[in-house]
């Protein structure tokens, strides 16, 4: 039987290997587990997962400070206990991208696009940031492009916008043109290469300590979102053949739910808010990728 603590090591291994994205895990453990059982959680909690992962103390502070001077999150202190939430940019962040992470659904083939101009005034440069963290894709100099009805960001909002239709092969050509759907698919791929085995572990009847099950939740989300935030969630029209997203999300929805109980549980016994035990989740927690 495959076993699923080989298959959590190699993944552990394979995000060792890159560049130190510590405040971007922090940022997927609040937004994934905290949110849902009332946004808050004690450092130590925190400390203990972070540990799971051979991120040190010093590594801790130096985000959370990170992330706190940036707006990201708020702290609070009773005793010498501190305690963090989500700040109005972090929740705001990550609810505007809850959809896209669990629940998007592509628009049916032959849909328009949105097509919006950026001129010369305003914060041009903040502008084309939230409009490619939106899943806009640029088409030209000045020119962004996302299919019909994807929220615009506030930032942008006195930019022109447009709607606008086109025929098969034009509408393919756009799109490749305006996102790098090769990158997006080799991603994918990785993603399945990646996190197959754990799922096939675990479908073979194998199983994880419940920490273990927590930090290969909070894996795979954090790799999941760094993807399917910058896939526009396309027509299948104009996506190549065999886009390997499709497999992609099925993969991450099954191993979600079977990761989710035993997480869950250790949520259940270690997780401390400033009122004691972390209050249970909303039903949101199990609508996730249904």
């Amino acid at each position: 039987m495959p076993d699923p603590r080989t298959a959590l090591r190699r993944i552990l291994d394979s995000l060792k290997a890159e560049p130190s994205r510590t405040w971007s895990i922090i940022i997927t453990i609040y937004g994934d587990a905290i949110v849902p059982r009332g946004g808050s959680l004690w450092l130590g909690t925190l400390s203990a997962v972070l540990h799971a992962l051979d991120i040190g103390d010093g590594v801790v502070r130096t985000a959370m400070s990170r992330l706190a001077a940036d707006g990201w999150l708020e702290r609070s202190r009773i005793g010498r206990n501190s305690f963090y939430r989500l700040a109005e940019r972090g929740r705001e962040t990550f609810r505007t991208a809850t959809e896209h992470i669990y629940n998007a659904h592509p628009p049916p083939p032959g849909s328009g696009f949105e097509l919006v101009l950026l001129g010369n005034g305003g914060d041009r440069e903040a502008a084309r940031s939230a409009l490619q963290d939106a899943g806009f894709g640029s088409a030209g100099p000045g020119v962004w492009v996302a299919p019909a009805g994807t929220a615009i960001p506030p930032v942008a909002a006195d930019a022109l916008r447009l709607d606008a239709t086109a025929d098969a092969e034009t509408r393919r050509r756009l799109a490749a043109q305006s996102w790098p759907l090769d990158q997006t698919a080799a991603a994918y791929r990785h993603f399945l290469a990646e996190f197959e085995p754990l799922r096939e572990a675990l479908a073979a009847g194998g199983a994880l300590p419940d920490q273990d099950s927590f930090i290969a939740r909070i894996l795979l989300i954090h790799a999941w979102r760094r993807i399917v935030l910058r896939d526009p969630v396309l027509p299948a029209d104009l996506l190549p053949p065999d886009w390997p997203g499709t497999a992609a999300r099925a993969l991450c929805a099954d191993l979600y739910h079977r990761l989710l109980p035993a997480s869950e549980r250790w949520l259940d016994g270690h997780g401390q808010a400033e009122s004691g035990s972390l209050p249970p989740p909303g039903p949101e927690l199990q609508a996730r990728f249904r």
